[in-house]
Protein backbone atom coordinates (compact mmCIF):
# COMPACT_ATOMS: atom_id res chain seq x y z
CA UNK A 1 0.00 0.00 0.00
CA UNK A 2 1.30 3.45 -0.94
CA UNK A 3 0.66 5.99 1.83
CA UNK A 4 -0.05 9.51 0.58
CA UNK A 5 -0.46 12.97 2.05
CA UNK A 6 -2.03 15.85 0.15
CA UNK A 7 -0.59 19.33 0.72
CA UNK A 8 -3.04 21.91 -0.61
CA UNK A 9 -4.27 25.15 0.97
CA UNK A 10 -7.69 24.90 -0.72
CA UNK A 11 -9.56 22.19 1.21
CA UNK A 12 -12.05 21.76 -1.65
CA UNK A 13 -9.28 20.90 -4.11
CA UNK A 14 -7.63 18.64 -1.56
CA UNK A 15 -10.92 16.77 -1.15
CA UNK A 16 -11.23 16.33 -4.93
CA UNK A 17 -7.69 14.94 -5.11
CA UNK A 18 -8.49 12.58 -2.24
CA UNK A 19 -11.54 11.34 -4.17
CA UNK A 20 -9.38 10.74 -7.25
CA UNK A 21 -6.88 8.75 -5.19
CA UNK A 22 -9.73 6.72 -3.73
CA UNK A 23 -10.49 5.44 -7.24
CA UNK A 24 -7.06 3.80 -7.55
CA UNK A 25 -6.09 0.48 -6.01
CA UNK A 26 -2.98 0.41 -3.86
CA UNK A 27 -3.16 3.99 -2.50
CA UNK A 28 -4.27 5.32 0.88
CA UNK A 29 -4.51 8.98 1.90
CA UNK A 30 -3.29 9.21 5.50
CA UNK A 31 -3.56 12.97 5.88
CA UNK A 32 -4.10 16.39 4.35
CA UNK A 33 -2.18 19.57 5.13
CA UNK A 34 -3.13 23.20 4.45
CA UNK A 35 0.44 24.50 4.76
CA UNK A 36 4.07 23.47 4.83
CA UNK A 37 4.43 23.12 8.60
CA UNK A 38 1.44 20.79 8.76
CA UNK A 39 2.91 18.75 5.91
CA UNK A 40 6.26 18.36 7.67
CA UNK A 41 4.46 17.34 10.88
CA UNK A 42 2.42 14.71 9.01
CA UNK A 43 5.58 13.26 7.47
CA UNK A 44 7.30 13.09 10.85
CA UNK A 45 4.34 11.31 12.46
CA UNK A 46 3.45 8.86 9.68
CA UNK A 47 5.05 6.39 7.31
CA UNK A 48 4.70 8.32 4.02
CA UNK A 49 5.65 7.17 0.52
CA UNK A 50 4.26 9.98 -1.64
CA UNK A 51 3.37 13.66 -1.23
CA UNK A 52 0.90 15.37 -3.58
CA UNK A 53 2.15 18.94 -3.27
CA UNK A 54 1.10 22.43 -4.35
CA UNK A 55 3.75 25.09 -5.01
CA UNK A 56 2.18 28.14 -3.40
CA UNK A 57 1.26 27.65 0.26
CA UNK A 58 0.61 30.24 2.98
CA UNK A 59 3.88 29.74 4.85
CA UNK A 60 6.41 28.41 2.33
CA UNK A 61 7.03 27.34 -1.27
CA UNK A 62 6.67 23.74 -2.37
CA UNK A 63 10.37 23.66 -3.23
CA UNK A 64 11.24 24.51 0.38
CA UNK A 65 8.87 21.82 1.63
CA UNK A 66 10.58 19.23 -0.57
CA UNK A 67 13.99 20.18 0.84
CA UNK A 68 12.73 20.09 4.43
CA UNK A 69 11.01 16.72 4.05
CA UNK A 70 13.90 15.14 2.18
CA UNK A 71 16.26 16.31 4.93
CA UNK A 72 14.24 14.09 7.28
CA UNK A 73 13.42 11.27 4.82
CA UNK A 74 15.13 11.07 1.44
CA UNK A 75 12.99 8.13 0.23
CA UNK A 76 9.73 10.10 -0.05
CA UNK A 77 8.51 10.90 -3.57
CA UNK A 78 6.67 14.00 -4.77
CA UNK A 79 4.09 14.80 -7.42
CA UNK A 80 3.47 18.51 -7.91
CA UNK A 81 -0.06 19.75 -8.62
CA UNK A 82 -0.06 23.50 -9.08
CA UNK A 83 -1.07 26.47 -11.19
CA UNK A 84 2.53 27.73 -11.13
CA UNK A 85 3.98 28.00 -14.64
CA UNK A 86 6.93 30.39 -14.17
CA UNK A 87 9.91 28.95 -16.00
CA UNK A 88 12.46 29.55 -13.22
CA UNK A 89 10.23 28.14 -10.50
CA UNK A 90 9.18 25.08 -12.50
CA UNK A 91 12.83 24.52 -13.39
CA UNK A 92 13.74 24.48 -9.68
CA UNK A 93 10.96 21.96 -9.03
CA UNK A 94 12.15 19.68 -11.84
CA UNK A 95 15.71 19.83 -10.48
CA UNK A 96 14.34 18.73 -7.11
CA UNK A 97 13.51 15.38 -8.72
CA UNK A 98 9.71 15.27 -8.61
CA UNK A 99 8.06 12.28 -10.26
CA UNK A 100 5.60 14.41 -12.22
CA UNK A 101 4.17 17.93 -12.48
CA UNK A 102 0.47 18.48 -13.21
CA UNK A 103 -0.81 21.98 -13.97
CA UNK A 104 -4.13 23.06 -12.50
CA UNK A 105 -6.98 22.77 -13.24
CA UNK A 106 -6.41 19.03 -13.00
CA UNK A 107 -8.13 16.55 -15.27
CA UNK A 108 -9.13 13.37 -13.45
CA UNK A 109 -7.75 11.11 -16.20
CA UNK A 110 -4.35 12.84 -16.11
CA UNK A 111 -4.18 12.65 -12.32
CA UNK A 112 -5.12 8.97 -12.17
CA UNK A 113 -2.77 8.03 -14.99
CA UNK A 114 0.15 9.68 -13.19
CA UNK A 115 -0.52 7.82 -9.94
CA UNK A 116 -1.00 4.50 -11.70
CA UNK A 117 2.29 5.01 -13.56
CA UNK A 118 3.98 5.92 -10.26
CA UNK A 119 2.62 2.75 -8.63
CA UNK A 120 3.74 0.64 -11.56
CA UNK A 121 7.27 2.05 -11.65
CA UNK A 122 7.67 1.89 -7.87
CA UNK A 123 6.76 -1.81 -7.89
CA UNK A 124 9.14 -2.52 -10.74
CA UNK A 125 11.95 -0.61 -9.05
CA UNK A 126 11.52 -2.56 -5.81
CA UNK A 127 11.72 -5.86 -7.73
CA UNK A 128 14.91 -4.92 -9.61
CA UNK A 129 18.11 -6.38 -8.23
CA UNK A 130 20.07 -4.33 -10.71
CA UNK A 131 18.95 -1.44 -12.92
CA UNK A 132 19.49 -1.70 -16.67
CA UNK A 133 19.01 0.85 -19.44
CA UNK A 134 15.67 -0.53 -20.59
CA UNK A 135 14.19 0.05 -17.14
CA UNK A 136 15.50 3.62 -17.04
CA UNK A 137 14.18 4.26 -20.54
CA UNK A 138 10.73 3.17 -19.43
CA UNK A 139 10.93 5.12 -16.17
CA UNK A 140 11.87 8.37 -17.88
CA UNK A 141 9.61 7.81 -20.90
CA UNK A 142 12.49 7.60 -23.35
CA UNK A 143 11.96 5.98 -26.75
CA UNK A 144 15.02 5.87 -29.02
CA UNK A 145 14.43 6.90 -32.62
CA UNK A 146 17.18 4.48 -33.59
CA UNK A 147 15.45 1.33 -32.35
CA UNK A 148 15.05 -1.33 -34.97
CA UNK A 149 11.36 -1.77 -34.13
CA UNK A 150 8.81 0.10 -36.19
CA UNK A 151 8.16 3.72 -35.26
CA UNK A 152 5.46 4.22 -32.66
CA UNK A 153 3.97 7.34 -31.07
CA UNK A 154 5.34 8.80 -27.85
CA UNK A 155 4.27 6.67 -24.89
CA UNK A 156 4.01 3.45 -26.95
CA UNK A 157 6.97 1.17 -26.35
CA UNK A 158 7.47 -1.30 -29.23
CA UNK A 159 8.34 -4.22 -26.93
CA UNK A 160 5.26 -3.71 -24.75
CA UNK A 161 3.15 -3.26 -27.87
CA UNK A 162 4.43 -6.59 -29.16
CA UNK A 163 3.37 -8.32 -25.92
CA UNK A 164 -0.12 -6.81 -26.15
CA UNK A 165 -0.44 -7.89 -29.78
CA UNK A 166 0.65 -11.44 -28.95
CA UNK A 167 -2.02 -11.75 -26.25
CA UNK A 168 -4.73 -10.27 -28.47
CA UNK A 169 -3.82 -12.81 -31.16
CA UNK A 170 -4.15 -15.76 -28.80
CA UNK A 171 -7.43 -15.02 -27.02
CA UNK A 172 -10.72 -16.17 -28.50
CA UNK A 173 -12.91 -13.82 -26.47
CA UNK A 174 -12.56 -10.15 -25.69
CA UNK A 175 -10.23 -8.81 -23.03
CA UNK A 176 -10.58 -5.72 -20.85
CA UNK A 177 -7.79 -3.21 -20.24
CA UNK A 178 -7.59 -4.34 -16.61
CA UNK A 179 -7.20 -7.99 -17.64
CA UNK A 180 -4.54 -7.06 -20.18
CA UNK A 181 -2.68 -5.00 -17.59
CA UNK A 182 -2.59 -7.96 -15.20
CA UNK A 183 -1.21 -10.24 -17.91
CA UNK A 184 1.64 -7.95 -18.97
CA UNK A 185 2.31 -6.40 -15.56
CA UNK A 186 1.23 -2.80 -16.17
CA UNK A 187 -1.57 -0.55 -14.96
CA UNK A 188 -5.06 -0.57 -16.47
CA UNK A 189 -4.44 2.92 -17.87
CA UNK A 190 -1.21 1.87 -19.58
CA UNK A 191 -2.82 -1.27 -21.04
CA UNK A 192 -5.74 0.78 -22.32
CA UNK A 193 -3.35 3.17 -24.08
CA UNK A 194 -1.79 0.29 -26.03
CA UNK A 195 -5.15 -1.27 -26.85
CA UNK A 196 -6.54 2.04 -28.09
CA UNK A 197 -3.44 2.48 -30.23
CA UNK A 198 -4.08 -0.92 -31.83
CA UNK A 199 -7.64 0.22 -32.55
CA UNK A 200 -6.22 3.25 -34.38
CA UNK A 201 -4.11 0.93 -36.55
CA UNK A 202 -7.12 -1.22 -37.41
CA UNK A 203 -5.72 -4.37 -35.80
CA UNK A 204 -8.09 -4.39 -32.83
CA UNK A 205 -11.77 -3.64 -32.31
CA UNK A 206 -13.76 -2.94 -29.15
CA UNK A 207 -17.29 -3.16 -27.90
CA UNK A 208 -19.15 -2.48 -24.66
CA UNK A 209 -20.37 -5.39 -22.58
CA UNK A 210 -22.49 -5.04 -19.46
CA UNK A 211 -21.57 -6.92 -16.32
CA UNK A 212 -23.83 -8.35 -13.64
CA UNK A 213 -24.38 -4.98 -11.96
CA UNK A 214 -24.87 -3.22 -15.27
CA UNK A 215 -21.50 -1.47 -15.39
CA UNK A 216 -20.30 -1.37 -19.00
CA UNK A 217 -16.87 -2.80 -19.78
CA UNK A 218 -14.93 -2.05 -22.91
CA UNK A 219 -13.68 -5.35 -24.33
CA UNK A 220 -11.01 -5.52 -26.99
CA UNK A 221 -10.70 -8.22 -29.62
CA UNK A 222 -8.71 -9.01 -32.74
CA UNK A 223 -10.23 -7.69 -35.97
CA UNK A 224 -10.75 -10.64 -38.28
Amino acid sequence: MIHVIIVEDDFRIATIHEEFIGMIKGFKVVGKALNGQEAIKLVNNNNIDLVILDVYLPDMLGTDIIESIRYQNSSIDFIMVSAATETELVGDIIRNGVFDYIIKPVKMERFIETLERYHEMKQKLEKQEEIDQSFLDEYFGYTSENREQKDTPKGIDPLTLEKVSEIINTIKIGITAEEMGMQIGVSRTTARRYLEYLISTGEVGAELEYGIVGRPERKYHLVK
